[in-house]
């Protein structure tokens, strides 16, 4: 095996004995290494947003500062991405990647940090530690036997060391994502770039066309992982002795979000190895592949960085960025390439097709962010199912969905060879059904069942002289959430102790247990009530909702391609390139950076009753289920409008800038005749030449 380093300048030694013997000398290998680190890199970037609202329950987040966190990791990413224009071919490329893919992973670990310093997780914060959780610090007690509850800022527990404990947590977790985006900057490109260099030219489509198809395969694999994960209770590798009465559809449960990111670590940890042992520079292959797959060659050709079409990747990542300023790059110091990129962006910024082409991705990419980061949550809160099963749905359709969508797009634009107008066409349309289709979700759900004791006004906390009378004798404590509900008239309390009850029953099953609580003066005949939350009179509509949503994603993936098309043959050749590359930092700035947190607090007002927290709120327990749905589908509705007029725009520009070319070719053609009439027989035209 030869080093990368035994010739000056890092190449590698051309001694052909030694290619044939060494697996590092192969571009298929490097095809096949760089495939699933992009698959390992991309689940595990994903991973947050499948467990974000197991992490507001655990720390006791809000929407917006989640939302803010899932977005974090473009805020390394985007100030990193443009200065590997500049570094291009200058640097060792697959080492780069080795030791970003290496950043990546200690971004895993440090992500699961948080749990390991934190105190064991308690979901009935009234118990003591030495009394069983969920036992008699819920029940109802006569007020004389038990000192009044104490408002929860002077609460024991909220000592100086928590809240500095808290403060700890949710920094680390911010610089994790930040150096998640970090790390992730020369992976895509540096490799897409290497594969372009050293694969014959002929078998580059196919290549890229199979790292893309694995590669997408990335947020599905995320989402399945915090499907998997998500039913494992978060303490598991420190149980308590008498074990846990939860379940998972118990609103107090939090599943292992950390394991998924020690698996997700490790993936991207093994997948960075080879990298260290692949030369700076490789012998370029010499024979096209014999076999020939109409299909895939078709979608692979879309992707590749031909004539048809940039490659078609996760609207985050960037294919086509390493390079977006080779062409002004080679030869500028780094100040001169900073002083330069403005200048360039403006330049490209003024082309109109090219600025609504993005402006009508940005309103896409902000619906995809959006429904990425919280459509588990909305499940959760809108169709009473687990976290699990959540994420099992939108792993199973929505991303498949997501994937055919931008295939069909590729091999429609090959097939029938869609010019611009056509492009443009079948971007309207897709648009607009994707529209229609989000329509229906205005009117799938259910409103809120009765909740004793909670205002529905925004913001309200619940105090004593709004419980029930029949509390009355009890001793309650006002932060305490263990919450059971009365089957018979579908209302639920926060806790046994606020529907009355003084006894409680363990009825032990096979598989699990159940818990009863029994003598509840707030309900009729006095129980006994099951504990955990009522469940959703509409939890039959998530599957029909979620089969509108992934028709929906496919509609909306089907413009990806064509609108690619726009932008190629709307700008000049020289600009093509970093035409691409700016629309992706675009993409990025516009729409995944603030998206989340716009998601995130449309989210939070929504909320009618709020943990709190050392004198702070905290995570939501209960949301206006109609308002969320309102405000939720509504944003997205607002995105897919804004996306729909911006391709109605380019189809007018289009149509205007044929007539115009019609009228100049006839005005041309008309010249040149009179010309020829009046030059005679005997004379040449001087301008008959052109």
């Amino acid at each position: 095996m030869m080093s990368a380093e035994d010739t000056p300048g890092g190449k590698a030694s051309p001694n052909p004995r030694d290619l044939r013997r060494s697996v590092f000398y192969s571009i298929k290998f490097f095809v096949l290494c760089h495939s699933l680190l992009q698959l390992a890199q991309l689940m595990i970037s994903g991973y947050l947003k499948s467990s974000i609202s197991t992490v507001e329950k655990r720390f006791g987040l809000s929407s917006q500062t989640s939302g803010l966190l899932a977005a974090f990791n473009e805020v390394g990413n985007t100030a990193l991405i443009v200065f590997v224009s500049y570094f291009g071919s200058r640097v060792h490329r697959p080492r780069l990647i080795g030791y970003g893919a290496a950043l990546v992973a200690l971004a895993g670990l440090l992500m699961s940090l948080p749990h390991f310093i934190s105190e064991p997780y308690r979901y009935d914060h009234a118990s003591s530690v030495d009394m069983p959780q969920d036992f008699e610090a819920s029940l109802c007690q006569p007020t004389t036997s038990v000192p009044a509850p104490t408002p929860a800022p002077s609460n024991s527990s909220c000592s100086s060391y928590t809240e500095a404990q808290h403060l700890a947590v949710v920094g680390i977790m911010f610089t994790a994502q930040t150096l998640l985006g970090v790390g992730a900057v020369p992976i895509q490109p540096f490799g897409i770039s290497y594969i372009d260099d050293f694969a014959h030219n002929s078998n580059s489509p196919l290549y890229l066309g199979i790292l893309f198809a694995v590669t997408m395969m990335g947020p599905g694999l995320a989402y399945g992982l915090g499907g998997l994960m998500l039913r494992l209770y978060v303490d598991i590798d420190r149980m308590p002795e008498g074990g846990i009465s939860l379940t998972s559809k118990d609103p107090r449960w939090v599943g292992a979000w950390w394991l998924g990111f020690l698996v997700s670590a490790g993936a991207v940890a093994l997948a960075a190895v080879p990298y260290f042992f692949f030369p700076r520079e490789m012998p370029k292959e010499k024979h096209e592949l014999r076999f020939r797959q109409r299909a895939l060659a078709a979608a692979a050709s879309s992707v590749s960085k031909g004539e048809d079409s940039p490659a078609e990747q996760n609207p985050g990542e960037s294919q086509e960025k390493q390079d977006g300023l080779t062409q002004i790059a080679p030869d500028l110091t780094v100040i001169q390439f900073i002083k330069v990129f403005p200048r360039v962006l403006l330049r490209t910024l003024r082309h109109p097709i090219f600025l609504l082409v993005v402006l009508s991705q940005v309103c896409m990419s902000s619906t995809v962010a959006g429904m990425a980061t919280f459509l588990p949550k909305f499940l959760e809160r809108q169709f009473s199912v687990t976290a699990s099963y959540a994420n099992l749905l939108i792993g199973c359709l929505s991303i498949p969905s997501a994937i055919v969508g931008i295939v069909v797009g590729g091999i429609l634009v090959k097939r029938f060879h869609l010019g611009p107008m056509r492009c443009g066409a079948l971007c309207l349309l897709g648009a607009l059904f994707c529209l229609l289709l989000s329509l229906p979700l205005f009117f799938m759900g259910c409103s809120t069942h009765e909740i004793a004791g909670i205002t529905r006004q925004p913001g309200n906390l619940p105090g004593p002289d709004l419980f029930p009378a029949c509390t009355e004798p009890c001793s309650c404590p006002l932060d305490d959430f263990n919450p059971v509900c009365d089957p018979r008239t579908h209302v639920e309390y926060l806790t046994p102790c606020q529907a009355g009850c003084t006894g409680r029953l363990v009825q032990e099953a096979l598989d699990k247990s159940q818990v009863f609580y029994t003598n509840c003066s707030c309900v009729v005949g006095g129980g006994p009530v099951p504990a955990g939350a009522c469940d959703s009179a509409c939890s039959h509509l998530v599957l029909p909702f979620m089969l509108l949503v992934s028709l929906g994603a496919a509609l909306a993936s089907l413009t990806h391609t064509p609108s690619f098309i726009l932008i190629l043959r709307g700008v000049k050749k020289e600009d093509k390139t970093l035409a691409v590359g700016i629309q992706f930092m675009l993409l990025r700035v516009l729409a995944w950076m603030p998206s989340p947190v716009l998601h995130g607090s449309a989210i939070d007002t929504t909320c009618v009753h709020w943990a709190q927290s050392c004198g702070r709120r905290a995570v939501c327990r209960y949301y206006d289920h109609d308002l969320l749905r309102n405000r939720f589908v509504g944003l997205q509705f607002f995105f897919k409008m804004g996306s729909l007029a911006c391709f109605a725009l380019i189809l007018v520009i289009l149509r205007q800038q044929d007539k115009e070319e019609g009228t100049q070719v006839t005005v041309s053609t008309s010249g040149l005749q009179q010309q020829l009439l009046a030059s005679g027989p005997g004379k040449k035209p001087e301008e008959s030449r052109v």
